[in-house]
C-alpha cells in the first residue's frame, strides 16, 4: 500500500488517492477535518452547499485572520480546495461501486499531505532572481460500510 498515510485498512474498504492537485494545504487541511467521519453522501451534498456558498467550512487551524461565519464561527469558502474533494469523493464512491460495497458508506480516513514542489525563478533587475515555490498537495481517502444498529 505504498502512498496511503494509514496502515492497517479495514477488512471490506474502498480507496482513492489524488496526487499532486494545486490547491492551498491550508485549505485542503480544514476541509480534509471538515468531511472526516462524515457519510459518504452527507459529505457530498456539504461541499456542494461550499461551492453555492451558502455554507462555510469551519476553520480549527491557520485562522490568522479568518472571519467568523454565523454559527460556526472562523470560516471560509474554499471553492477550489473543494472541487479537488468532489473529483476525490466521485473516484471512491465509484470503487466503492466496483467493489460491491453498499450506498450507504462512512468516510474512515482522510487526509491531506504535501506533494512535491515546482521551483521557479523569476528573474529580477541586475542579475538577481527571485523564488516562486509551489506545493502540490496529496489527498487520499478509505471508505467503509456504515455498521447496521
Amino acid at each position: 500500500m505504498k502512498g496511503y498515510s494509514i496502515d492497517k485498512m479495514p477488512e471490506k474498504h474502498a480507496r482513492a488517492q489524488v496526487k499532486e492537485t494545486d490547491i492551498s494545504l491550508k485549505d485542503a487541511v480544514n476541509v480534509a477535518h471538515f468531511i472526516r467521519n462524515m457519510d459518504l453522501e452527507a459529505a457530498k451534498n456539504a461541499l456542494n452547499l461550499v461551492v453555492e456558498k451558502k455554507m462555510a467550512v469551519p476553520y480549527f487551524r491557520y485562522l490568522d485572520s479568518v472571519s467568523h461565519r454565523k454559527g460556526i464561527g472562523p470560516g471560509r469558502y474554499p471553492v477550489k480546495a473543494v472541487k479537488s474533494f468532489q473529483k476525490l469523493l466521485d473516484d471512491v464512491s465509484a470503487n466503492a461501486e466496483f467493489k460491491g460495497l453498499t450506498d450507504d458508506l462512512k468516510i474512515f480516513h482522510i487526509s491531506a499531505s504535501k506533494g512535491r514542489m515546482i521551483k521557479k525563478f523569476t528573474p529580477k533587475a541586475y542579475g538577481r532572481a527571485g523564488a516562486n515555490f509551489k506545493d502540490l498537495i496529496n489527498l487520499d481517502i478509505v471508505v467503509i460500510e456504515n455498521e447496521k444498529e
